[in-house]
């Protein structure tokens, strides 16, 4: 139990401390190798509450997918961020009020937030051992059932995300000769081919 608290507190103490340095780095580059030091150690608070597909899936997914993503992106477009400052303190009241509103909307939630009546029968329900349901089929449960529409919801939040990405990207350049599948197909046979009779012992 004392090395279970003391690896408790220490996977805390450098989750907490490196997601302040992804905010307040002023190297992006910086942020996201802090970023995946705050996954990792978040994989290890999940490792100690027994939960090891969950941490194994935040370091295969988010560790060497998504902030690998982001570091290379951040590598690769060598945007200057001295010219993304400037005119910062225009936009400070609109910031504020969105802040703002968050901070009312987070009020709310909680100031009306009911602990379930049945809480002490789901306690007190009996847990089945690691051996008769594993973390994984204990975790399948939950989603495909319980919580099947906020699953389903997050897909469709994700594919949302995807295609704004999409949109936002997708640029159209002057001349760069792109393909038209439309128009390759409806052409005619009479407008693509030729056919020309070649004499002996002559070219084209």
């Amino acid at each position: 139990m004392i090395v279970q608290s003391l690896a408790f507190y220490l996977f805390a103490a450098i989750l907490v401390a490196s997601a302040v340095m992804v905010i307040t780095a002023r190297n992006p580059v910086h942020s996201v190798l802090f970023l995946i030091l705050a996954f990792f150690n978040a994989a290890g608070l999940f490792v100690l509450i027994g939960a090891e597909f969950v941490a194994m899936i935040l370091v295969i997914v988010y560790v060497g997918a998504v902030a690998v993503l982001f570091l290379f992106v951040v590598m690769m477009l060598d945007i200057n961020f001295r010219e993304l400052r400037v005119g910062t303190l225009q936009y400070l009241p609109i910031g504020i009020t969105v802040g703002l509103v968050l901070l009312v909307e987070l009020a709310l939630v909680l100031g009306t937030w009911v602990i379930a009546p049945d809480l002490t029968t789901v306690v007190a329900a009996p847990t089945p051992t690691p051996d008769q349901v594993t973390n994984t089929h204990a975790l399948g449960l939950l989603i495909y059932t319980r919580y099947v529409y906020l699953f389903q919801a997050s897909g469709l939040i994700l594919l949302i995300a995807m295609i704004g990405a999409i949109v936002l990207t997708l640029r159209s350049r002057e001349g760069v000769r792109r393909q038209n599948i439309s128009n390759q197909v409806s052409r005619r046979r009479d407008e693509v081919v030729a056919i020309r009779k070649v004499p002996t012992r002559g070219g084209v």
